[in-house]
C-alpha cells in the first residue's frame, strides 16, 4: 500500500446525532458528505473510472483529488474528460492536492514549477481550492525556512486567486512540533495573507498533536474552510479508523463549523483494515447518520 509521503512524491515526480445549526451548509453542495480519493489511491490507479462509480454509489456527492502529474493529467485523464467522468457520476471535485516542490526542481504541477499551467487545468475541472498537501522532510527546517514557505504560499495564492481558486495548506503533526517557543503551524498562519492562504484542517492529526481543534478555529476564525474528517483509534498506535469507531469528539467539533469557516468536508483513512470502499462506506453512514 502506498504512503501519502511515497504516493505524493510519486504523482510530483511523475509530473441521531447532534443537529448542526441550520446555516453551516448555506448552499446545497456544502451538504454533501466529500471523501478524500487518497483512500481509494491504489483503486484509483487500477480503475480511475470504476473506482468513482462506486464511489458515488456509496453515497458521496463530492471528492478531492489526490493526483495530479503536472502533464495536464487527473489521473491519467486530461482536465475535460476527468470533469465528465466526474459529471457522470453526479461528482464535483471542488478542491485537490498539490505539494510545494521545493525538494523536487525538475518536477512540473507543483507550487514551484509550472504553476500556472497547473491553475490553469485545475480551473478547468472546476476546482475552487488548491491545496499544498505536504512537506517533504527537506522543505521544513527552522522557522525561518517556514517564513519563506508562508511567502511561497502567498505567492502561489495569487496566481489561484486569479483564476477565481482559494489556495489552502494541508496540516500533518510535524507543523505543531515547536521550536524556539513557536509552533511552524502559527507561523505558517500569521505569515500569510488571511484572504489569499487558508488552511485544510486535518483533525486526525491535530488531535495526534495534542492539539485542540476548537481552539485553532477561535484563534484563527474563518480560515479553515475545509477538513479532512478521520478517526483515530482507541489504542496507544493511535492507527486511522472509520468514523465513529476512533475517539476525536466529531459531534463536538461540527457544531463549530461557521467558527471555522467550514464550506467543505472530506472524509478520509490513510490505511484500511481491508477493502477502503468497505471503510468508506461505514464512515459515510456515520457522517450522515450523526454529522450532518
Amino acid at each position: 500500500m502506498t504512503s501519502r509521503r511515497s504516493f505524493l512524491k510519486t504523482a510530483a515526480v511523475v509530473s441521531t446525532g447532534l443537529l448542526i445549526a441550520p446555516d453551516l451548509f448555506a448552499a446545497g453542495s456544502r451538504k454533501q458528505i466529500g471523501t478524500q480519493l487518497y483512500t481509494v489511491r491504489d483503486l484509483m490507479a487500477k480503475d480511475p473510472i470504476g473506482t468513482l462509480a462506486q464511489v458515488a454509489k456509496i453515497g458521496f456527492k463530492t471528492v478531492e483529488g489526490a493526483t495530479y502529474t503536472g502533464s495536464e493529467l487527473f489521473y491519467g485523464m486530461p482536465p475535460a474528460q476527468f470533469k465528465t467522468v466526474l459529471s457522470d457520476n453526479g461528482l464535483e471535485m471542488p478542491s485537490a492536492h498539490y505539494v510545494l516542490g521545493e525538494s523536487m526542481a525538475t518536477a512540473k504541477g507543483t507550487l514551484s514549477n509550472d504553476w500556472q499551467k497547473t491553475v490553469d487545468d485545475a480551473a478547468a475541472v472546476g476546482l475552487k481550492y488548491m491545496v499544498c498537501a505536504y512537506l517533504f522532510d527537506s522543505e521544513r527546517g527552522n522557522l525561518d525556512h517556514y517564513q519563506l514557505t508562508a511567502q511561497k504560499l502567498n505567492a502561489a495564492a495569487v496566481i489561484a486567486q486569479r483564476a477565481g481558486i482559494q489556495l489552502c495548506y494541508h496540516n500533518h503533526n510535524f507543523e505543531f512540533v515547536e521550536q524556539d517557543g513557536k509552533l511552524p503551524y502559527d507561523i505558517l498562519l500569521q505569515s500569510t495573507d488571511p484572504d489569499l492562504v487558508k488552511m485544510e484542517m486535518d483533525i486526525y492529526w491535530v488531535y495526534k498533536a495534542k492539539q485542540d481543534p476548537i481552539a485553532l478555529f477561535k484563534k484563527y476564525p474563518g480560515r479553515f474552510p475545509l477538513w479532512h474528517v478521520k478517526d483515530m483509534d482507541n489504542t496507544p498506535e493511535q492507527k486511522f479508523t472509520e468514523v465513529g469507531n476512533g475517539v476525536i469528539p466529531f459531534k463536538t467539533i461540527f457544531p463549530h463549523a461557521k467558527e471555522a469557516g467550514l464550506d467543505y468536508f472530506f472524509n478520509e483513512q490513510d490505511v484500511c483494515p481491508g477493502d477502503p470502499l468497505v471503510s468508506m462506506t461505514q464512515s459515510y453512514k456515520y457522517i450522515k447518520a450523526n454529522l450532518v
